[in-house]
């Protein structure tokens, strides 16, 4: 009896591993084939009904519009699979935008200079959630809501003005719409959301500690009895977000021109749509980057496709709501059956 019990728990664990190396090495989950396909159709009817909609200027102006929302994506998604969020990259983003479109304007900075400096800011205020929420243990919501007005306070300081105009178009290559801010058609932010998509990807499916924010977001406390270093890991998480929102800031400053106060309003808003329309749970443990950019892309389809088609803008809310409805729906009919199995 014990045989046949120490047998069948051996061709279980076999096939768990059989299945772990197969998710490992799948690029595409279900949820984001099914992604793949309503944006597919969605282009095949605009492109009927309007075919302006599939115009190279269009398409390019989707995806530039996808950069930001994608930058950031790749941050947030390992942050919501290690069940926290960060509701604050929108104020961040003001906040960098700021200083860096007053650097190159008052400073003559170059783009060098001004990636960096974006950077180490973003960083900076990932690091101010990542050691409240890491080491202070305050709820990640309630920190990141409180920091959203800190944020928002200080980008105000900083602008010390109600805009920021005049500001060169020092970024142009990356957030611009000369020639050379794009290849084979598509904005260089979006092959650089792409690419940084990619190596957070093989982290997440090929690192140990990738692998440890999915068992963070599972059960932390099991995942610390079990050795995972819970606060670095969740420390490292928000200030590599942080990053991003410097990258995004980047992006978003671009051609430069004007820079208003009320920039970033609402961004941790479509980051956090794109991640759960992504597939990326709402309760952690799971969720892919690639899914993240999809999501992001189908976002930006809705709205260049209401644009498109004359309708109230509101109505992009509207759309994007039943979208996150159905994909929230279904993340938490999964979490049911899973638990009830």
């Amino acid at each position: 009896m014990s045989e046949m019990t120490s047998s069948a728990t051996r061709r279980r664990a076999g096939a768990a591993r059989r299945h772990d190396r197969r998710g490992r090495r799948r690029v595409i989950e279900g949820q984001e084939m099914v992604l793949v396909i309503v944006i597919a159709l969605l282009w095949v009817v605009m492109g009927v009904t309007t075919p302006t909609f599939v115009e190279p200027s269009s398409i390019f102006a989707i995806f530039y519009t996808v950069a930001p929302i994608a930058l950031i994506g790749v941050a947030m998604t390992p942050i919501m699979c290690a069940a926290g969020i960060d509701v604050s990259v929108g104020s961040g983003l003001a906040v960098v935008m700021v200083v860096v479109s007053k650097l190159i304007r008052d400073f003559d900075a170059n783009a060098v200079v001004a990636i960096v400096v974006a950077i180490l800011v973003g960083s900076a205020l990932g690091a101010v959630n990542a050691t409240l929420i890491a080491f202070g243990r305050v709820p990640a919501m309630v920190c990141t809501f409180g920091t959203l007005n800190v944020f928002r306070y200080l980008a105000l300081q900083v602008f010390g003005e109600t805009q920021v105009a005049g500001v060169p178009g020092t970024l142009a290559f990356l957030g611009g719409s000369i020639s050379r801010a794009r290849l084979l058609g598509l904005p260089n932010a979006m092959w650089l959301a792409i690419v940084l998509t990619a190596i957070v990807w093989v982290y997440m499916r090929h690192w140990a500690a990738g692998r440890h924010v999915y068992a963070i977001g599972n059960d932390a406390d099991a995942a610390r009895l079990a050795g995972v270093k819970v606060r670095r890991r969740i420390f490292t998480l928000y200030v590599f977000c942080g990053s991003m929102v410097g990258l995004a800031a980047v992006v978003s400053v671009g051609g430069g021109g004007l820079i208003q106060q009320n920039v970033g309003i609402g961004m941790e808003m479509s980051v956090i749509a794109a991640c759960v329309i992504g597939g990326t749970s709402v309760v952690g443990g799971r969720g892919t980057v690639f899914g993240t950019l999809l999501g992001a892309v189908l976002v930006g389809s809705v709205q260049a496709a209401v644009i498109h088609l004359h309708l109230p803008t509101e109505i992009t809310q509207l759309f994007v709501g039943v979208i996150i409805l159905i994909a929230v729906g279904v993340d938490l009919l999964r979490q049911s059956r899973r638990a009830e199995s």
